[in-house]
């Protein structure tokens, strides 16, 4: 939807008609369309009505859809619940109408065939807008192929874009800032001070330093690794580092290949780092550098009392349920990169199998599906999602705020394998959280290059 949301040629408010996928993506969406109409379809309510059920993941965001519309309708008559109810913003302020649509054909005159519900509701915007000629429709649907059939028949049709933060992901911050030659070339002025055994250097900004945020990282071809601590007026903050010190870092035995893992492993190992966020290709270590760091700080330091290691996996909901045993025997399956992991750890050792059953009976690791984790809240916790690119901004949000007091959140997904029908690179709730949280002292975002797994996933990333 354009910025304002007024029809271009009339500046009038326009009726926006929402499909299911957008309030399961955003249950409080009806509440992002400022002062114009927003219509729910019949059809709309009777397939939340029948997803809201059952522990399927999105049966949280389809009863607090309806708590949400339940609570805009309130006491309404019918006649007030068509015609569009005052949208309540909280505060007193009334901004906006809400109402449920409803059929009025006396005929079924349809353009298309109505055996699927995203028909009828297409058809039921055609004949809305048969009968008012100066209304502007607005159909608003995550589902590609819907916007193309009601387009195709005369109805204008949009994504839902609201939570979308960006155009083009290779815009997206990779946590980090490469300079070819010295980073010092580059610096006009600085003033470098000692302070318990670190460097610190005041450098004044200019047009040859890149745009940088709280957190992000500077390398040089020289060797030099710089971290932003403080980003004001025209001067940066920058804790000195050194590569060398990155490379030779540790955590349960695991130390890093590159400088990139050198910077994701310290990120990882920092107490008071409490988000890290970890992006990259198939292969490029993000989750044995999790798991190790994970490990390290629950056996060796008791950072943490335990991990808990979850993931987004389209249709786990669903079939988790159809697995034999407890909660954690059938999340076992689908964490397999948790385990997988474990044993590359431990490929050295004697007996890799008894080494990784020993480290699952003495590490507090615990499997959970996302659905145990909505309502919690974990104390002194590693929680660690896989397959965050999976997640939308609204189940993003719900997760990352159970974490507790002394808790950590590690958040690891690749842009490039989307798997649920509704989202991209763009609406992906690992890109909403890059870029929320760019500015957040307590959080680092790293993406990671690719380290292949094998000749042969290196030839399949770049050519399949």
């Amino acid at each position: 939807m354009d910025d304002h949301g007024r029809s271009p040629s009339t500046n009038q408010p326009i009726l926006y008609v929402l499909d299911t996928n957008v309030l399961i993506h955003d249950p409080n969406a009806l509440l992002n369309f400022e002062e114009h109409h927003v219509a729910i379809p019949m059809t709309v309510l009777e397939e939340l009505d029948k997803l809201k059920a059952g522990k399927h993941s999105v049966a949280a965001e389809c009863r607090q859809a309806i708590r949400l519309i339940d609570k805009t309708l309130g006491e309404a008559n019918p006649e007030e619940v068509e015609k569009g109810v005052p949208i309540d913003r909280g505060t007193g302020v009334f901004k906006g109408f809400l109402s449920i649509l409803m059929s009025k054909r006396e005929e079924p005159n349809s353009l298309l065939p109505e055996h699927l519900n995203d028909n009828i509701i297409i058809n039921q915007l055609i004949d809305l807008h048969a009968r008012n000629k100066d209304l502007s429709v607005v159909l608003v649907t995550k589902d590609i192929n819907m916007r193309l059939k009601a387009r195709a028949c005369g109805i204008a049709a949009e994504d839902y874009s609201t939570d979308q933060l960006v155009d083009d992901v290779s815009m997206l911050s990779r946590g980090y800032h490469e300079m070819t030659g010295s980073f010092w070339d580059r610096v006009n002025k600085v003033d470098t001070r000692q302070e318990r055994g670190r460097t610190w250097h005041r450098v004044q900004l200019n047009e040859m330093l890149p745009a940088v945020h709280i957190n992000e990282f500077i390398i040089d071809e020289q060797g030099f690794v710089g971290w932003i601590k403080g980003v004001k007026n025209d001067e940066l903050l920058i804790l000195d580092m050194h590569q060398e010190p990155l490379l030779h870092q540790e955590a349960w035995g695991l130390k890093p290949r590159d400088i990139y893992q050198g910077l994701a492993l310290f990120a990882l190992l920092d107490p008071d780092i409490h988000l890290v966020n970890l992006s990259g290709a198939a292969g490029s270590g993000k989750t044995i550098l999790a798991l190790a760091a994970a490990i390290e700080q629950t056996m060796v330091t008791k950072r943490y009392r335990r991990i808990i290691a979850t993931r987004s996996v389209q249709g786990l909901d669903q079939e988790i349920g159809f697995l034999p045993g407890t909660e954690a025997e059938k999340m076992e399956p689908w964490l397999g990169a948790i385990t997988d992991n474990l044993e590359a750890l431990h490929m050295d050792d004697e007996n890799t199998h008894g080494s990784v059953d020993y480290i699952l009976s003495k590490v507090p690791l615990q499997f959970k599906s996302l659905n145990y984790i909505r309502g919690r809240s974990f104390q002194q916790s590693l929680i660690l999602i896989d397959e965050c690119q999976n997640l939308t901004p609204h189940q993003m949000k719900t997760i990352i705020t159970r974490a507790g007091a002394g808790s950590k959140v590690v958040c690891l997904g690749n842009l490039a394998q989307i798997d649920t029908p509704y989202l991209s690179a763009t609406s992906s709730g690992l890109t909403y959280l890059t870029e929320r949280f760019k500015d957040f002292p307590n959080g680092v975002h790293i993406t990671l290059q690719g380290v292949p797994r094998s000749i042969l996933a290196e030839y399949a990333e770049s050519h399949l």
